[in-house]
């Protein structure tokens, strides 16, 4: 059995309180309402404004297996008054969420009845079947039928929500945008704002979600997580048992800490998202042949999560890169396993380039690069230019710096003005010659408050000389021994018994 009704409001003050119920047949027509009924038929009118728009209602009972009567009954007055608190409720949570104060979406609230009722409308056409059989809607149920509507108004208008609740059913004036708005960078800002909206919502139990709780049992922060949805929303989406967890389980058995978990999935949420079966685990084998330690993962993967999540295809476009420089397959696998990150570069665009100004300056590339893989992520014009001039404008040849760069790579990775230039003027005031620079780059990468200076004056206290890497690369316990030796043999030479105090 069928009933169609359909009731044109612009000819009606308010929607109609119906009773259907067995009788006999009978039919009425006139040109704005059609309808099929059995009699007896009793209409309640019910003054209430509403919208000059069309309103369609169909319900359909030819699948019920209900024959011969049916009936329909919109509700009453009270859980009408009722539902429209719901309404007001539901888009209140909504306005908030979009950022508005308490104090603001309240007042958009006093200026939205029609909105509100044009809501409530909604929630009797989405549950119709449950208002035939008389069954009451619960909170959850006004959510769900509402959110996803409101979501699509956001979407459709944007910046002009609140113009829309406020003067419905007339359509906004919308003031000319200072400069034109791309919709598609509209479209990311609205899912990140549900994504954030997402794992923040209490349900109706009173918790978060449980993906959610789980989280933050492992010891992340909500804002973390609101991060996460922010840069990455099918993050807010991925169910606890399918996904996250699973994944974590994983990484714990491979070794990675607990602690360490939030931190991986901050850096690279997408892990969640890839089969463990299917993507991550051939992935991990793949990169294990190509020498990967297996007993390194947790490391590998707590430096640079993403290594799991790109295609075996990348991953072999940088390997073939790197033979290609002349590494060996037993370095390939220690250059992945120190520095996973080296994948993520592109080889035309980052690799190439860059082994091509080392080279030009004289550098084995490959050497460098099974020393120092990370200086190949740096940027040609904005690090490695600035640190090549800094030393050939003070004096050191383009032979000397290369020199230089393949001793110790890490040289173009320092800041100038925090690092490079400071302990260059303070080598200019040593006793040594710039070629020690030469001979031993290192120097850079000691801190000159807490070894450099230290050192160098009690070495100077002791009226001897070290070598550049004497002074700064021995242990403590070496360095004291060093400058005894020192001390004794230059005693030995002027003929005098040795008298040194060196604190131990």
């Amino acid at each position: 059995m069928k009933a169609f009704c359909a009731i044109r409001v612009a000819d009606f003050a308010s929607p109609l309180q119906v009773l259907f119920s067995t009788g006999r047949c009978c039919n009425v027509n006139d040109s704005s309402f059609k309808l099929t009924y059995h009699y007896p038929l009793k209409f309640v009118r019910t003054r209430l404004a509403f919208p000059q728009k069309l309103f369609i209602c169909r319900a359909r009972f030819a699948d019920s297996g209900v024959e011969g009567s049916f009936s329909l009954k919109l509700v009453s007055p009270a859980l009408l008054a009722a539902e429209k608190e719901e309404a007001k409720a539901v888009l209140t949570l909504f306005l908030k969420k979009q950022g508005l104060s308490h104090t603001i979406a309240a007042r958009t609230i006093n200026k939205s009845e029609l909105f509100i009722d044009h809501l409530v409308a909604r929630l009797h056409s989405v549950h119709k079947s449950r208002y035939l059989v008389g069954r009451e809607l619960t909170t959850l149920e006004i959510r769900e039928a509402l959110i996803p509507y409101l979501e699509s108004l956001l979407e459709e208008h944007g910046i002009y929500m609140v113009d829309v609740v406020e003067s419905f059913p007339d359509a906004p004036v919308k003031a000319k945008p200072a400069a034109p708005v791309i919709k598609s960078q509209s479209s990311v800002d609205l899912k990140k704002l549900r994504a954030i909206s997402r794992v923040s919502e209490i349900g109706p139990t009173g918790k978060l979600p449980p993906h959610i709780l789980y989280l933050l049992e492992l010891g992340m922060d909500l804002d973390q997580i609101k991060g996460i949805a922010r840069r990455f929303p099918s993050f807010a989406y991925y169910s606890l048992e399918g996904k996250i967890k699973p994944t974590v389980e994983f990484l714990l058995d491979l070794g990675v800490p607990k602690s360490d978990i939030p931190t991986i999935l901050f850096k690279r949420p997408q892990l969640c998202g890839i089969s463990l079966y299917e993507n991550i685990m051939p992935t991990m084998r793949f990169l294990e042949n190509l020498g990967v330690d297996k007993k390194q993962w947790a490391k590998v993967i707590y430096r640079f999560p993403a290594l799991l999540t790109y295609s075996r295809q990348k991953v072999k476009t940088t390997v073939d890169f790197l033979y290609e420089m002349g590494l060996s397959e037993e370095i390939i696998g220690k250059v992945l396993t120190r520095c996973p990150n080296i994948i993520s570069y592109s080889v035309e665009e980052k690799l190439r380039p860059t082994a091509e100004y080392f080279r030009s300056l004289g550098v084995d590339v490959g050497v460098l690069l099974s020393r120092s893989p990370t200086v190949f992520g740096l940027s040609i014009e904005a690090n490695l230019k600035p640190v090549t001039e800094f030393f050939y404008e003070r004096g050191y040849t383009m032979e000397e710096i290369g020199t230089m760069i393949s001793r110790y790579g890490a040289l173009y990775t320092f800041s100038l003005t925090e690092n490079l230039m400071p302990k260059w003027e303070f080598f200019l005031t040593m006793d040594y010659s710039k070629s020690e620079l030469v001979k031993f780059p290192q120097y850079f990468g000691y801190s000159l408050v807490e070894r450099i200076k230290p050192r160098y004056a009690l070495m100077k206290e002791c009226g001897v000389m070290l070598l550049l890497n004497q002074l700064l690369s021995l242990s403590a316990a070496n360095f004291d021994k060093a400058l005894k030796k020192k001390i004794e043999k230059m005693a030995a030479a002027n003929g005098d018994d040795p008298d040194t105090d060196v604190e131990q």
